[in-house]
């Protein structure tokens, strides 16, 4: 068994790409990333405004096996200053790791996987960072974390020594068109439309005061991505004033938020939630969204 574990070519583009998007249609339906978002995101992410900065280093290593892409990994080593987060300062990151799973006519795939998370290991060791991260953060909307739908990837990171922190998120699709449009639950709300931190803000007002808002982002492409159920967004903050909870208001601006995206074409509205926000979950549900994942936020290593 011959395993060549290098870094990334543009010779490996296709196959990595290709690698890249069958572990996203795990995960999201009808989703996936060209050549060009991969590539970028390679050089920089410029979504990661405040983390991105931090970073110092990059490297993509690939683990070739008789001629064939068989896994691939992308890491990141992050800056020792006082102008790095403390979380992240003199930290190295496994940003995502992807292999085919073994299969009757490519048995020997998962020795690629552990090859290559062996020279990662050695590579953050040589970076000689004080801590370490590893996710799959593709560069795909929900597709973050470890998503339960990899098991061969959480396998492949545990036998390197990373544990997960324990932090579950529940990724949460709607269909727009599905979400309902009630009337207003109670009597004299209107809503206002202003920029919000994290995306468009609709504000509930009852006799002028606010009592809740929904925000809603559709900036989620960094370049040419293929879906083939139209445009994505998601949803940034969703709060009701809490004298105001159990009136539906919540559901009322789900239904005023997604008039608002159809206006400009958005067919899918993602949500996120900790496992143990049960009644957030519950209400998503409700309210017409599909759970597609529960992922582990993280895996950590002290030191390496």
């Amino acid at each position: 068994m011959s395993i060549s574990v290098r870094p990334f070519t543009r010779g490996d583009r296709e196959q990595v790409t290709g690698l890249v998007n069958a572990h996203i249609a795990a995960v999201v339906p009808g989703v996936s990333v060209s050549v060009q978002v991969l590539l970028s995101q390679l050089e920089r992410e410029p979504g990661e405004f405040i983390v991105d900065r931090w970073a110092r280093e990059r490297i993509t290593l690939v683990a070739e096996q008789r001629g064939r892409v068989v896994a691939a990994a992308h890491l990141i080593r992050y800056g020792e200053g006082p102008e790095t987060g403390e979380m992240y300062r003199n930290a190295g990151e496994i940003r995502w790791l992807v292999c085919w799973p073994d299969a009757p006519y490519w048995p020997d795939s998962l020795a690629a996987g552990d090859a290559l998370a062996v020279a990662c290991h050695a590579q953050l060791r040589r970076w000689g960072v004080a801590r370490s991260f590893a996710e799959g953060a593709l560069p795909a909307p929900g597709v973050y974390g470890v998503p339960e739908q990899w098991p061969h990837i959480r396998a492949i990171y545990e036998r390197i020594g990373f544990r997960d922190d324990g932090r579950v998120e529940a990724v949460l699709l709607a269909p727009v068109d599905r979400l309902a449009r009630p009337a207003g639950p109670v009597d004299g709300l209107t809503t206002s439309r202003t920029v919000g931190i994290n995306g468009t803000r609709i504000t509930a007002l009852l006799d002028g005061a606010e009592v809740g808002h929904i925000e809603v982002d559709t900036n989620l492409d960094a370049g040419p991505r293929v879906s083939r159920v139209g445009a994505w967004a998601e949803v940034g903050n969703l709060w009701v004033e809490p004298d105001h909870r159990r009136q539906r208001i919540g559901t009322w601006l789900l239904g005023q938020a997604a008039a608002w995206l159809e206006l400009g074409g958005a067919t899918r509205l993602l949500d996120y939630a900790d496992v143990t926000e049960e009644d957030y979950t519950e209400f998503l549900v409700a309210a017409g969204f599909t759970v597609l994942t529960r992922t582990t936020r993280e895996f950590t290593a002290d030191g390496v």
